[in-house]
């Protein structure tokens, strides 16, 4: 069963029924612009964050309208509006924004002052980084998706930040725990501390994998868990849960304190960039992505340690 809803724009968003509500996600419109937050996350002092959808922006064509990616289309300018739209709408300077190089590994990249500004203003000096965390108040994370999960990590004893991007291989090499463990190294980060939320992302009912794959998750996870990963069907295919990853429980080293999954099942070529690859052939994942999320932390009200 799903749930039926529209947003101001008319669009029909379908979720998949659950009576949880850290699970329940929060649809804001300012304008034409859409985006989305989870409750658990926003009633947290000093934290910031959002995932955007296609909604809201200047960006024309295949790529319209809320298109932040630089390599998708030939204006800058319009990229760079795009992210000034976002940035109004959830409260952050454009400028200081850091980026992944996002390339499907589990590299996750400690961000200090002097990254500021890194992919927005600044070329990125890095390569190959799915994770950024930082301690830094004021430095927006942002990461870039398509059917990928992205990962929300939000350590409120050591006031540190996560945001990682999680696709079936970030998942079989386990990117929450790498980022887990890249927060604990960092900032001394206790993962029974942690609040996390799993953002949009496809679900397990539309994301038919083949038998190599899923050999991967054999070799990766324990067995007790590969229930909640996967499952087999008549054709020999098989249909994965990405966002089992961080589910408690497992052996895959989650959180206690997450918010689930929440995948808008239907209209996903109008509200989230997925629909692009499936319609227009081109490649939606990865650092091309238009779809973002991103988590920061306020400068007010926040102290560092």
């Amino acid at each position: 069963m799903a749930e039926k809803e529209r947003c101001g724009s008319g669009l029909p968003i379908h979720r998949k029924q659950d009576t949880n509500p850290l699970n329940r996600i929060t649809v804001h419109e300012k304008g034409d612009l859409v985006y989305l937050t989870f409750p658990i996350l926003e009633k947290m002092e000093g934290i910031i964050h959002g995932f955007s959808t296609r909604l809201g922006g200047v960006s024309q064509g295949d790529v319209g309208s809320m298109n932040l990616s630089y390599s998708r289309e030939p204006s800058r300018e319009n990229v760079r509006e795009n992210h000034r739209r976002l940035a109004e709408a959830l409260g952050y300077e454009p400028e200081s924004m850091v980026w992944s190089d996002q390339t499907h590994t589990t590299h996750v990249r400690a961000v200090t002052e002097a990254d500021r500004g890194i992919g927005y203003d600044r070329p990125l000096p890095y390569r190959d980084v799915d994770g950024l965390i930082t301690n830094v108040p004021g430095i927006p994370l942002v990461t870039f998706y398509a059917d990928c999960v992205p990962l929300l990590l939000v350590d409120p004893v050591h006031r540190a930040v996560g945001c990682s991007h999680s696709g079936w291989r970030g998942t079989v090499e386990n990117m929450g725990g790498a980022t887990l463990r890249a927060m604990a190294k960092a900032y001394g980060t206790d993962p029974a501390d942690v609040r996390a939320a799993i953002g949009p992302s496809i679900c397990q009912d539309c994301y038919e994998v083949s038998r190599d794959v899923i050999s991967r998750f054999q070799e990766a996870y324990e067995e007790k868990d590969w229930p909640l990963l996967f499952y087999e069907k008549e054709n020999g295919k098989y249909q994965l849960n990405l966002q089992a990853e961080f589910y408690p429980g497992g052996s895959a080293g989650g959180t206690d304190q997450y918010a689930g999954s929440v995948h808008l099942l239907q209209s996903r070529t109008a509200f989230f960039p997925s629909g692009i690859r499936r319609e227009k052939g081109k490649s939606g994942s990865g650092p091309d992505a238009e779809a973002d999320g991103n988590i920061r932390k306020k400068r007010r009200n926040v102290r560092c340690t």
